[in-house]
């Protein structure tokens, strides 16, 4: 006999145990899960049910486990909810992008910044960059800068260069470069973290009030596609220790429901940053601390390249539209395995971004020096996207331990462009080679790295079923994977890779009561019409947080 102060009944529910196991009805008590039933509603002398119980009548709809989206940059995607939008096909062109900032300018005082978001070079008419003097001549006395699609790049007017202290001719940072015109002279587009945070570090901040009411919206559209558990895989990339505070707060607030997985970047742990001294398991217990455990550390974050659409991911081979380029690694191989190695024997789990296969076989080499020095079990390292990892490459991966978090909605945003204008077809065809790491064994998950695209985890389903590009091609359709693999890639396979399998990412009795409910079972309709199924209701710790498009408090 179970008490229950929820019970979900005539319900399709997709357990997505070990077992595939399939039921009818689910309840809980205190925020986990304590009984599941075959039958549409549990035997009277199987429960207590009060008068405080909420009962949930699915009406035969699919109750499955949360959603976890293993990379993503919620922050960052909440920024956007006050910026122009720069994205394709909204703008066709150049002037389109002008005439959408010169609407913005309209309500902005003189000296204040604009800020935009999402243009693509790619699939602009002209086929390239905006430029300082394309920004000029519509904002010759405000700020402004737009940041590209892939967050890997940026494009700053002179004003804003003038106020970050950029002058035409400096020279370039450590980590990227800037773009510079046929003298030299810098015109504008900022290549990589380095040269765009030269500019962006002198952006005011806004007031906690206006970054809380963004991250309430930026949620809302993350809690509207049924998830449950987060993963910022950046913490520490805009404001450094400040944007780690700010988790934090939104959490001890109850502005944030999510469980949030944080990727702490890793110059914050260096001699000189605020967590030099700290071992993981210290980091982890104050970040659980002060959020009852609703946060958790998942790593430490590093960045080995860029992004091949910005043609910064290091390449072994190089790029089919210029002989001449291959990409640039962020670090020296002899530092780099050395950080890794002094990170590692601290007890961090390392979460490195990885695009190019170069810098996925230099990534490994470090895993494989840090590991060789000192052997640690089930360390979880992970590489970041995998996007064109080799059949070499997947095989120490597989050697070493190391997990993968696949960017598989690459395959529909820039498949096209990666066959015709990056990768040509063979490397293009294998990009997140997700049936090649199912043969090898490898734990992986599916991501958005949202903003980069729309949070959607039954979208990153979709792509990595049908494989389908936007022009509606099929690309690698040797690399498709089943329906329920995909679900569980980012279900039980998340709750693995965050070391919280024995809480979430299935239902089962014990575990806590996270769910997604969804209008269609996912498993049982046209695998083309998955990204499209609504998601009617998010529940956390037994209590729905999202219905019917309205956020639910408590």
């Amino acid at each position: 006999m179970v008490h229950a102060d929820l019970l979900i009944t005539n319900a399709n529910v997709l357990t997505l145990d070990e077992k595939g196991q399939r039921a009818g009805s689910v309840a809980v008590e205190n925020g986990r899960i304590v009984g599941i039933w075959p039958g549409t509603r549990p035997e009277k002398d199987n429960i207590t049910i009060s008068s405080s119980t909420q009962v949930i009548d699915l009406k035969g709809a699919t109750l499955i486990p949360g959603f976890i989206d293993t990379h993503n940059h919620l922050p960052m995607y909440a920024q956007t909810k006050g910026q122009v939008n720069c994205s394709s096909p909204l703008n066709q062109t150049i002037s389109d992008i002008k005439k959408n900032i010169s609407k913005k300018l309209e309500q902005t005082p003189e000296t204040e910044w604009i800020l935009g978001y999402g243009y693509d070079d790619t699939l602009l008419e002209e086929k390239r960059h905006p430029t300082r003097e394309d920004l000029d001549a519509i904002a010759p006395n405000h700020p402004v800068c737009i940041k590209h699609i892939s967050a890997h790049l940026a494009v700053a007017n002179s004003k804003a260069l003038q106020l970050a202290g950029v002058d035409d001719y400096q020279p370039d940072p450590a980590i990227g470069y800037f773009g510079r015109d046929d003298s030299g002279r810098i015109n504008g587009v900022l290549y990589e973290f380095d040269a765009i945070e030269s500019v962006y570090s002198k952006i005011p901040d806004k007031s906690v009030d206006e970054q809380t009411a963004l991250l309430k919206a930026a949620i809302k559209d993350y809690l509207a596609q049924g998830i449950t558990m987060n993963t910022d895989a950046g913490v520490g990339l805009d404001k450094g220790i400040n944007d780690l505070e700010f988790h934090l707060k939104a959490i001890e607030k109850h502005a944030n429901p999510l469980r949030m997985q944080l990727m702490v970047m890793h110059d914050l742990m260096r001699p000189n940053g605020p967590f030099a001294e700290y071992t993981a398991s210290e980091l982890n217990e104050e970040i659980q601390n002060r959020t009852n455990g609703m946060a958790s550390l998942d790593s430490a974050k590093m960045f080995q390249d860029g992004s091949i659409q910005g043609l910064t991911g290091a390449l072994r081979k190089p790029y089919e539209c210029d002989a001449t380029l291959h990409g640039d690694l962020c670090h020296d191989q002899e530092a780099f395995n050395e950080e890794i190695y002094d990170l590692h024997k601290r007890g961090f789990r390392i979460a490195i971004h990885g695009n190019g296969d170069r810098a996925i076989g230099s990534i490994l080499d470090a895993f494989e020096y840090a590991l060789k020095r000192s052997p640690r079990k089930d360390h979880r390292h992970r590489i970041e996207h995998v996007q064109t990892a080799t059949l070499e490459d997947l095989d120490r991966m597989e050697r070493l331990g190391v997990a993968g978090s696949f960017f598989i909605n690459h395959v529909y945003f820039w498949g096209e462009r990666h066959e015709k204008v990056f990768l040509g077809h063979e490397r293009a065809k294998r990009i997140s080679p997700l049936a090649d790491a199912i043969e090898r064994n490898l734990l992986f998950t599916l991501h958005s790295d949202c903003p980069v695209t729309p949070i959607s985890p039954l979208f990153s389903v979709w792509a990595a079923v049908n494989r389908l590009t936007r022009e509606g091609n099929v690309l690698g359709a040797d690399q498709r994977i089943d329906v329920e693999t995909a679900l569980r890639s980012m279900t039980i396979y998340g709750a693995k890779l965050n070391f919280d399998k024995q809480h979430t990412g299935s239902i089962e009795i014990g575990k806590k009561a996270d769910f997604a409910v969804l209008q269609k079972d996912p498993t049982k309709i046209n695998q083309i019409e998955i990204k499209d199924i609504p998601v009617l209701m998010t529940i956390i710790d037994g209590n729905v947080v999202y219905e019917k498009g309205v956020l639910v408090s408590h």
